[in-house]
């Protein structure tokens, strides 16, 4: 962990690097700001719904995903000079279904825009995870963190199959932490449910 203090704005910084351990996202609360690193795969609703039924089948998995973190994103096709189109965070509500299956395979963060179930809170207790929140209608801005893009299973997906990605210092902000804290719930008491 690095502590970072912009000059003048006493603002904190957490940089992370996947892949991830308990210790990494033990020391993570509610409303932190991360700025994270290294590899992480995009996987929206159509590729882990592949990935369970790979699983399911004994087939082997497009990556080992033990310490990494999930992108609920669906990138567009790069421009010119891009190694990626825009990358901004798909609702994650709908990939509820999938967490504890995730889990079990290893994944410590997901990345997303939204809250979770409190199943999903649930389980991000039990195997020691977070939910990070990207900036929602930022994709653009987004991909400039994003410096190699490849697609690594199901490319007949299209923008839904998995990409491995490197980041560089992305921009998130802690939803839901090991803790079983909720970002939604503490900001916006309304909302409880």
């Amino acid at each position: 962990m690095i502590d970072n203090r912009e000059q003048g704005t006493g603002n904190k910084y957490i940089e992370l690097t996947t892949p991830l351990v308990d210790k990494d996202v033990e020391q993570l609360r509610v409303g932190d700001r991360v700025l994270l690193s290294g590899i992480v795969y995009t996987a929206r609703d159509a590729s882990q719904r592949h990935i369970v039924e790979d699983l399911e089948a004994g087939k082997e998995l497009p990556a080992d995903l033990k310490g990494q973190v999930l992108y609920y994103t669906g990138p567009s096709p790069a421009g010119p000079g891009r190694v990626i189109g825009s990358a901004g965070p798909t609702t994650s509500a709908r990939m509820d279904v999938y967490v504890r299956t995730m889990l079990e395979l290893g994944v410590k963060g997901f990345i997303g825009k939204g809250r979770r179930s409190m199943d999903v809170r649930d389980d991000l207790k039990t195997y020691k995870a977070v939910y990070f929140l990207a900036t929602a209608g930022a994709g653009a801005l987004l991909s400039q963190h994003i410096t190699a893009a490849k697609v690594i299973g199901y490319p007949e997906l299209g923008p839904e199959a998995v990409y491995e990605l490197q980041l560089d210092r992305f921009p998130l902000i802690v939803g839901d932490d090991t803790y079983g804290d909720d970002m939604f719930e503490r900001e916006w008491p309304r909302w409880k449910r």
